[in-house]
């Protein structure tokens, strides 16, 4: 078991609809992290920004984010995570996909497709979540919107990590610091919530609020910053272990399943 898993989130201010530009923005950055980071985690549509102009923008799953992705994740010898618009048998995804180091990888689509920007009429909806087994963690990786909802959230696997990936604007700043934080309480898990910063190309603001809270909703990172930024850390097993010997929340769930 690894009782310690290193991580980077990186905030940043997107490119609207440029992904050469993004891909060399966050390309600068990852090289500049440390060597003992072993996951990098990226905003949503980190190439993009969220545009809903997915006929233009989209890539194959092995395109070019893809492989730049694979290419970063060995040079670090890191897992990297972020979602991006993908093209698949005529449809589109805000697929996030969870790159290994070596080369291997999983997906998720989007499961809660954000209705009040007709993301359902562009973006085909997911249908399963994902746990990623990665150094003796498990980790349940989602985008965005899924965060407003609990119970697809839920930790009935006992996954340790849940992880964020959003473009979560500024008017609804307050949504997402409270329930990051609830997420990570009710579920006795860290919780890694990666956004961005800046003004996308419809005139939306987002002024970040990145974080880390642990399975205690207590925030290990500086809280509240809105400026672009890198931040590294260590999450720690053993803790996590004992809080939940020691109170046994999980244990004490309802037990119920969706349909």
């Amino acid at each position: 078991m690894t009782k310690k898993l290193n991580i980077a989130i990186i905030q940043a201010n997107l490119k609207w609809e440029d992904a050469k530009e993004n891909r060399s923005f966050f390309s600068r950055e990852i090289d500049a992290l440390s060597d003992n980071v072993e996951l990098i985690v990226l905003p949503e549509m980190f190439t993009t920004g969220f545009s809903m102009n997915a006929k233009a923008l989209a890539e194959e799953t092995n395109g070019e984010t893809f492989l730049w992705m694979k290419e970063m994740a060995k040079r670090k010898d890191a897992a990297i995570t972020g979602s991006v618009i993908i093209t698949e048998n005529g449809n589109y995804y805000n697929r996030l996909f969870f790159m290994f180091p070596d080369g291997s990888y999983k997906i998720y689509d989007k499961r809660h497709t954000f209705t009040l920007a007709k993301e359902d009429l562009t973006y085909t909806a997911g249908v399963e979540r994902l746990i990623v087994d990665y150094k003796g963690w498990r980790i349940c990786p989602l985008v965005c919107y899924d965060l407003r909802f609990p119970v697809f959230s839920r930790n009935t696997e006992d996954y340790d990590i849940l992880i964020y990936v959003a473009n979560w604007p500024k008017k609804r700043i307050v949504a997402w610091d409270t329930l990051s934080k609830a997420r990570a309480i009710e579920n006795m898990s860290y919780v890694i919530s990666v956004n961005r910063t800046g003004k996308d190309g419809n005139g939306a603001e987002y002024n970040g609020h990145s974080a880390v809270y642990d399975y205690l909703g207590e925030c290990i990172t500086e809280p509240e910053r809105e400026e672009s930024f890198v931040q590294e850390l260590a999450l720690e097993k053993e803790a996590l272990i004992n809080a939940r010997n020691k109170f046994k929340f999980l244990q004490d769930r309802d037990e119920f399943s969706l349909k």
